[in-house]
């Protein structure tokens, strides 16, 4: 396929999709301290934004790829739009009930649209254009998608945290009706830019029915059974692999704050701990740029060993150290965690042919790791300190360093697995 206006525009379409919800996922890392304040929640409690959101991802993966593979991708974009629109509006009651449960479900449903846009918008990118160049134009697009996380940090900053270093509770000595006035006011800090998210959902979708979109089909897709996708063993090793690289990424960004405040540094606030995050996402997006070049030069498996064993030296650097030293250190995992998710997802659904979407959907699947990652870290933070707890992410470059060694290659040739059945 000829790199034209009919591929141009697509590709253009959809990084416009992936920078816009990027910057609303990467809100949640600043959402997590501000909901911990306004509604009084231990570390584990305030992690359940990540669960919940990547929860969406895991519930909806597989069903919202057989939408799309009956559907297509159009179909899948717009329907994903609309729906990140409707949980992005429902933060308006929750700010108005102060409800955690409602927050949580605003942001599942959010996730749920999210959901549609990650199953279609990677394969979609991958097979529009030269195969051999697919891990290089995701990693684009991704840097991209990095771009819009790098400022979603700031922008939620601006808008749900304070200059200042504010205790959990707001007040020293609360009273009753001004410590509930108090974290009221603290809630209602997030209806605009989530309600200004829903507004620009809907209209991003509205202009989506008007894009041309070339429908792209698998030759034999429609014959193809759900449960055949397990026969492919470096895709399922690889679903593994997208669990750890997400669950340790936003496990290291919803902490980061939390980390931070831990050290008791001179003058840091939660605003100026939250540039810390942004600081995480401005790597990413410049390992992104690089290995758009990167991996058009380089083998992609290498690579992928080398930014895993990079990203748990920098960890386990952060856990030995303190202060700035450590800070910067977990700001650098960012860039060598830049080109891992084009890499792995490329890796997993080589010459999966017909069931590429299937493939996809099992890997969007996987993204529960960062529903699950952050509350085991919640779970040793609340128990051992901030420290220890970033031995999860740790564990979790070790594997996707196997993966880049031996898992991508343990599956025999595709043509002794695929069956597609009448």
């Amino acid at each position: 396929m000829k790199t034209s206006s009919r591929v141009l525009v697509p590709l253009l379409a959809v990084m416009t999709l992936m920078f816009i919800w990027n910057l609303s996922r990467n809100i949640n890392d600043v959402l997590i301290p501000h909901l911990k304040r306004a509604c009084q929640l231990s570390d584990l409690e305030s992690s359940l934004v990540q669960t919940a959101f990547f929860g969406g991802y895991f519930v909806l993966a597989l069903p919202v790829g057989q939408f799309i593979r009956r559907y297509g991708y159009r179909a899948g974009m717009v329907t994903g739009l609309l729906t990140a629109a409707v949980g992005a509006g429902l933060f308006y009651p929750a700010a108005v009930t102060r409800y955690y449960p409602l927050f949580l479900g605003a942001l599942f449903i959010m996730a749920a649209g999210f959901t549609f846009l990650e199953v279609t918008a990677t394969p979609y990118i991958s097979v529009l254009g030269d195969p051999e160049k697919a891990s290089s134009r995701l990693s684009l697009a991704a840097a991209v998608g990095s771009l819009g996380a790098t400022l979603g940090p700031l922008i939620g900053a601006q808008f749900m945290l304070h200059a200042d270093t504010m205790p959990d509770t707001g007040l020293i000595q609360p009273d009753t009706e001004q410590l509930a006035a108090y974290l009221n006011s603290e809630a209602q800090l997030v209806k605009v830019p989530y309600i200004g998210l829903s507004v620009l959902f809907l209209l991003l979708g509205l202009l989506l029915t008007r894009i041309p979109l070339p429908a792209l089909t698998e030759q034999g897709e429609s014959s193809v059974r759900l449960r055949g996708i397990f026969r492919f063993r470096h895709t399922v090793l690889g679903a593994l692999g997208v669990f750890c690289y997400l669950g340790a990424e936003v496990g290291i960004v919803s902490f980061l704050i939390r980390f931070a405040n831990a050290e008791q540094l001179p003058g840091m606030s939660e605003k100026k701990a939250a540039l810390f995050i942004t600081l995480f996402m401005a790597f990413v997006l410049a390992g992104r740029l690089a290995g758009a070049w990167l991996l058009r030069r380089a083998d992609p498996a290498r690579i992928l060993c080398v930014c895993a064993a990079g990203a748990c030296l920098l960890v386990v650097t952060a856990m030995l150290t303190s202060g700035y030293p450590a800070l910067y250190a977990l700001s650098l995992v960012g860039l060598c965690t830049s080109v891992m998710y084009p890499v792995l997802f490329t890796l997993s659904i080589h010459k999966l042919g017909a069931y590429t979407k299937t493939g996809s959907s099992l890997l969007i699947m996987s993204i529960v790791g960062g529903a699950i990652v952050p509350p085991v870290m919640g779970i040793i933070s609340d128990m051992q300190g901030i420290r220890p707890a970033f031995i999860v992410p740790a564990m979790c470059y070790v594997y996707i360093l196997y993966y880049g060694m031996k898992g991508h290659t343990a599956a025999p040739p595709v043509s002794a697995r695929i069956q597609i059945n009448p």
